[in-house]
């Protein structure tokens, strides 16, 4: 696990999220996403899957986080095959902290997790729309796998993208 980071003149870290940082979490996805789960949801999350439940902090204030869980299934790379895959269900950083490497570092330190965890590869949904977003995940070799129209409640379509590890 990173201790510290400094990433464009902003010093931050990244560790495993406690209980009571759920609170914190849950207040990053309210005012960056507009997808939001039960408060039950992040702490069933966290305790079936701690060691991929990630957040960033700079200050003592939690500015990002990263929730993943291992699951088997049809593998997602291959052609063929059940594999044992992370899915990271969802990943977000302030607005005012984006660009600044945070992002990737929480995917990077998830992909880790998994692959610690004997996850084989690790898949994630995204927006069709959210440009930034998918970028990113290419650059970290993700690749479109999918599209599953109507994923969202507004009826925005989603990309599913998938990497091995």
């Amino acid at each position: 696990m990173q201790e510290s980071t400094t990433s464009k003149a902003r010093d931050y870290s990244v560790r495993h999220c406690g209980p009571d940082d759920v609170p914190s979490v849950i207040t990053v996805n309210t005012v960056t996403l507009p997808e939001h789960y039960s408060d039950y949801f992040y702490y069933d999350i966290l305790k079936d899957f701690p060691s991929t439940f990630l957040l960033a902090e700079q200050g003592g204030k939690v500015v990002g986080y990263i929730m993943c869980r291992i699951e088997y299934g049809l593998s997602m790379t291959k052609r063929f095959g059940l594999a044992k895959k992370g899915h990271i269900i969802s990943i977000a950083v302030l607005e005012q902290y984006r660009s600044t490497g945070i992002g990737t570092a929480l995917i990077k330190e998830a992909l880790e997790e998994i692959r610690k965890a004997s996850g084989k590869e690790c898949y994630l949904e995204v927006r069709t729309t959210n440009k930034g977003a998918i970028v990113l995940y290419e650059k970290l070799g993700f690749k479109v796998s999918s599209t599953l129209h109507g994923y969202y409640k507004d009826g925005e379509s989603a990309y599913t993208m998938a990497t091995s590890l």
